[in-house]
């Protein structure tokens, strides 16, 4: 069983509905969904907030390279452009960690780094990921530590500029764990 915890995010064009295509091509395999969080755009580049989610998911067919193949085709269909390092764009799909059934995936392909070599230091992928798995770690640094311990490690100001929203990206019996 590979299951894989996406980070997605998007600041152009209906930022909702391309959150939602990538939980809509997942289908199933969508085991959880976040809330929808607006967040302040991270990295210094002037442009619109972020709606961003985590998504975990799981298929037992998938390898790491899978769930980063999957990423890049829901990017292309949101016509996403790679023009400047964290820019604006309609979506990003992030594979932030991988478990292969024997453990945590470790990764040095400049391809697909993993576990993700920033998400420990990025509170719009931790904090939507503590809701829907409380109990997650996460390796970076050389240490191990649960999700809400790298977000308590965080600047306050980069914590506080993450705010749940009311909208969602599956209906009403699926929102938050979504079991399969």
């Amino acid at each position: 069983m590979s299951r894989a915890v996406l980070s997605i995010g998007s600041n152009i064009g209906d930022r909702l509905a391309h959150l939602r295509s990538v939980v809509d091509a997942l289908g199933e395999r969508a085991v959880a969904v976040s809330a929808v969080y607006s967040t302040a755009p991270w990295g210094g580049v002037e442009q619109e907030d972020f709606l961003n989610a985590v998504v975990v998911a799981e298929d037992a067919a998938f390898g790491p390279h899978d769930w980063l193949r999957f990423g890049r085709e829901r990017e292309e269909a949101a016509e996403r452009v790679r023009i400047q390092r964290w820019g604006p764009r309609s979506l990003d799909v992030d594979v932030v960690t991988c478990d292969s059934g024997d453990g945590e995936v470790r990764s040095d392909d400049p391809e697909l780094i993993l576990p993700h070599p920033r998400a420990h230091q990025r509170a719009f992928v931790l904090v939507p990921w503590l809701d829907v798995e409380p109990e997650a770690v996460l390796t970076a640094d050389g240490r191990r530590l649960g999700i809400g311990e790298w977000l308590g490690e965080l600047d306050a100001a980069e914590r506080e500029g993450v705010h749940r929203t009311d909208l969602t990206l599956t209906g009403p019996t699926t929102q938050g764990h979504a079991e399969c």
